[in-house]
């Protein structure tokens, strides 16, 4: 694995946001083994900087978040992000193929690979037991996005989804940028527009763990989640249609839980999903506003993430099909709920229920939403 070490001085301070001491414990990955073309469009690796602390470094292949650095209550630097050390692992994965990107046009599932838009039935490629996920085939997260402009602090892309691609009606024009806050708030803002009507949910797949990648278990890390109810799935993680109420249940999660702390009773919809892998229903104040949805903390670190969204829904993934057998960048197993991740969103299968928010996107509108992952230290 081809490694950069950088230490304070000169132009190096305003990238690492040294603060008059070294942060030789940042270990940045090298953007040349990131460096190739995918359909004749050029990939390469971006190194963020927030200028008070946080740094990450995320590719233009499927908008990919490679590497958080972020210090821990005794200001040791660590990366909470799951990723690999090169692109050809994105490229010829045998393990993850989510890790980190931006996926759709749909993030989620749809039930059987179909929906219907004013009575045209559309049918997508099958990919995760008999429904579609995250897009299909192609998706979002398998493509070069073009760069339009880099800062040091912040990234815009751009990509044109053709009309037809994995089924999906309509040319999809996108626009993705991804911010780095004096807040330490990495800031992802996204907008589509279509010629034809259309079903869009964009979400991130970034995976976590506050300890440090391949450093433990997530199921200790502690959780907040600002929802009162969930959408209960069948045994392929399709919605029911049921609104749940989390009162007396595993997944009630409005006080600070540890996430290992019911993970395994018995209980039907956790056996679903061989843990969590559900959709949280927000308790939004004011719907489409940017509102704090989760909170978690890991204890010995101190490190707290926030997710901030204007999004209904949160998609909590605890790494139940992680196994130990995929290595990550830095060569150790990536075992067993050692990642979760926290995908903002609208529900899953919602073209085909009535009763969730619409994904429907239409020619003169525009889609838009923001997620913020906000990084701080508890003491």
């Amino acid at each position: 694995m081809k490694i950069t070490k950088f230490i304070c001085m000169g132009a190096l301070i305003a990238l690492m946001a040294c603060t008059g001491q070294p942060k030789s414990d940042i270990t940045l990955l090298d953007k040349s083994a990131f460096e190739t073309t995918v359909d004749g469009k050029p990939v390469s690796l971006y190194t963020l900087n927030s200028g008070n602390g946080l740094t990450i470094q995320v590719t233009n292949f499927g908008l990919r978040v490679i590497s958080i650095w972020t210090p821990d209550k005794n200001g040791k630097y660590a990366d909470v992000a799951i990723g690999y050390e090169n692109i050809d692992r994105y490229l010829n994965n045998n393990g993850e193929r989510f890790l980190g990107p931006v996926v759709g046009r749909y993030a989620n599932r749809i039930a059987n690979g179909k929906f219907e838009i004013d009575g045209v039935e559309y049918q997508l490629p099958i990919n995760n037991n008999g429904q579609t996920l995250h897009g299909g085939l192609t998706g979002l997260d398998m493509v070069a996005w073009n760069v339009d402009k880099v800062t040091d602090n912040a990234i815009q892309f751009s990509y044109l989804l053709p009309d037809g691609t994995d089924g999906f009606p309509g040319n999809l024009k996108l626009n993705v940028s991804y911010t780095l806050s004096k807040d330490n708030e990495f800031i992802i803002d996204y907008k589509a527009t279509t010629d034809k009507p259309t079903v869009v949910n964009l979400s991130n797949h970034a995976f976590f763990n506050l300890k440090g990648e391949a450093n433990g278990t997530i199921t200790d890390h502690i959780l907040t989640i600002n929802a009162s109810y969930t959408t209960p799935v069948n045994e392929v993680l399709i919605p029911s249609g049921e609104i749940a109420p989390v009162g007396g249940t595993p997944f009630d999660f409005r006080k600070a839980t540890a996430i290992g702390e019911r993970i395994n009773q018995d209980n039907e919809q956790l056996k679903n999903g061989l843990g969590y892998d559900h959709n949280w229903v927000l308790d939004k104040k004011n719907q489409g506003t940017v509102e704090l949805a989760v909170t978690l903390y890991e204890p010995t670190s101190g490190r707290v993430m926030e997710v901030y969204t204007d999004q209904p829904g949160v998609q909590f993934y605890s790494g139940n099909f992680f196994d130990g057998k995929t290595n990550g960048k830095y060569g150790r197993p990536i075992a067993f709920r050692e990642a979760l991740a926290l995908e903002t969103q609208k529900f899953p299968d919602s073209p085909n229920h009535p009763n969730f928010p619409s994904t429907r996107l239409n020619p003169g509108e525009t889609y838009t939403q923001t997620c913020i992952y906000k990084f701080s230290i508890k003491q």
